[in-house]
């Protein structure tokens, strides 16, 4: 019985691996999307002085990412090289190298996710000196990415405007969308 609960354990592990992974999958598809709706100046625009640009939420992710996932079981989280007051400031970077550093960032996440085994998910990191388990740090930085693409996806569709090609079902379209899924 030992054995049979201790593959169920494992079994489960797996399954909140995959769930992440595919969770993070859909976070980087909704930036992507919505990054691929951006002519140059939309990168660098805010509605206000205060708010964050689309180059700073992704100088943040990216360097929030790099960070959090290299070495991601053996280091703590905040590497001492990370600059994190400057992911807050538009260095001016071209569209090409902001999406550079945006891929970088997931790039480090997915590689690491990836090479995690089911026993892991119970081990202990540390993210600026805290102790999480690895499950409790990846939820964590689901939910920091998940705030974070959200801005980003707001940030973009003002800029577009009327010009915005939704990402989900469209305002008015939930019928049509049932419909086209056989829902009533």
């Amino acid at each position: 019985m030992h054995d049979h609960k201790t593959a169920g354990v494992s079994t489960l592990a797996s399954h909140v691996l995959s769930l992440s992974i595919a969770d993070f999958r859909g976070l980087k598809k909704l930036g992507d999307r919505a990054l691929s709706q951006l002519p140059e100046a939309g990168y660098h625009w805010a509605s206000e002085p205060e708010s964050n640009n689309i180059a700073i939420i992704i100088n943040h992710l990216s360097g929030n990412m790099i960070s959090r996932w290299t070495d991601f079981l053996t280091t703590d989280g905040e590497k001492a090289s990370r600059n994190r007051d400057a992911e807050f400031e538009d260095d001016g970077a071209s569209p090409e190298e902001l999406l550079h550093r945006w891929e970088l960032g997931w790039s480090a996440l997915f590689t690491a996710l990836e090479a995690l085994k089911p026993d892991d998910i119970t081990r202990v990191v540390l993210i600026r000196g805290e102790r999480h388990t690895v499950l409790q740090a990846i939820h964590r930085q689901i939910a920091h990415y998940g705030y974070h693409v959200g801005q980003l996806v707001y940030v973009a569709k003002a800029f577009r405007s009327t010009a915005w090609q939704s990402l989900s079902i469209p305002k008015g379209g939930s019928a049509a969308f049932n419909e086209a899924k056989g829902m009533p």
